[in-house]
């Protein structure tokens, strides 16, 4: 088993629910995102991209919020293309 593939039985932590749960918002304004991640996630902007790239590798996510998790892996895939 690995990172992206810890076996059915593990379950998302509180942390990767908060990402996919910032992920479901939309936001006001340009920096609304950015502020909210440091107040309620205590980590740095780019800490979480890189915790939520890894969410949309991970079945548990898929299981957990398959509309959020589908919509992004679109456009990530879409910016993939376009490169």
């Amino acid at each position: 088993m690995t990172a992206a593939d810890p076996g059915p039985e593990a379950a998302l932590s509180d942390q990767e629910r908060a990402v996919l749960a910032v992920e479901r918002q939309s936001w006001p304004g340009p920096g609304a995102k950015e502020r909210a991640i440091r107040e309620r996630l205590g980590i740095s902007p780019v800490r979480y991209y890189q915790l939520l790239n890894a969410l949309l590798d991970d079945r548990r996510a898929l299981v957990e919020d398959p509309v959020t998790v589908n919509r992004l892996r679109r456009i990530r895939d879409t910016r993939r293309r376009s490169r």
